[in-house]
């Protein structure tokens, strides 16, 4: 966060009743470790704030890996069930006290439903990848891209993820680059960050 002033957006979320923070950017880009700084900073500003990961509301296995469709479409388009998110989350986020979410279990391959109680005033924060899909991307008061170069985030897997090469080049990167030359989201972010 060394490269970001924070002032602006703390007086955004001062003077709001319930600010809408969406932190996207690619794989591996930093957006949880961005998304804690920022919480971090909350917590000594004695704000109010809940943060949404995006990757703890992906869908089941059978639904987004050996569906026929390209692995790169399965990424961008099954690994969320996208409008049933923008119905319990995304339209949600301004005027109700709650959210009522499934949360995936990687272990165990399946779904728990949490209620998520809304901060009356404060901070909301979204962060994933595709957060600037046409479904989504209206409900924002304000997005930041966090922009890093693919061979950085490559670098920042782990060395057991690395070994699957084939399956970054027909899935993730195949997927980002559709995002990428589809929706443009570094011309639309509000503020685009070096990580």
């Amino acid at each position: 966060m060394n490269n970001y002033d924070i002032s602006n957006l703390i007086s955004s979320v001062k003077s709001s009743q319930r600010y809408i923070l969406a932190i996207d950017g690619l794989s591996r880009s930093g957006k949880t470790t961005f998304a804690g700084q920022i919480s971090d900073y909350l917590k000594k500003e004695n704000i109010n704030f809940t943060i949404f990961h995006m990757d703890d509301h992906i869908v089941k296995r059978s639904q987004r890996y050996d569906t026929g469709f390209e692995e790169w479409y399965e990424y961008f388009y099954l690994q969320w069930d996208v409008k049933k998110l923008r119905k319990n989350l995304f339209e949600k986020l301004k005027e109700f006290d709650y959210v009522e979410l499934q949360f995936y279990d990687n272990c165990n391959d399946e779904h728990h439903t949490r209620k998520i109680k809304l901060p009356q005033r404060g901070l909301i924060i979204i962060e994933g990848v595709f957060l600037q899909r046409k479904e989504w991307k209206d409900f924002y008061d304000k997005v930041l891209f966090l922009d890093c170069s693919r061979q950085e985030r490559f670098a920042r897997e782990s060395e057991k993820t690395k070994i699957n090469h084939e399956k970054f080049e027909k899935r993730y990167w195949k997927a980002e680059e559709y995002y990428i030359n589809t929706y443009h989201p570094l011309n639309s972010a509000d503020t685009i960050i070096g990580t």
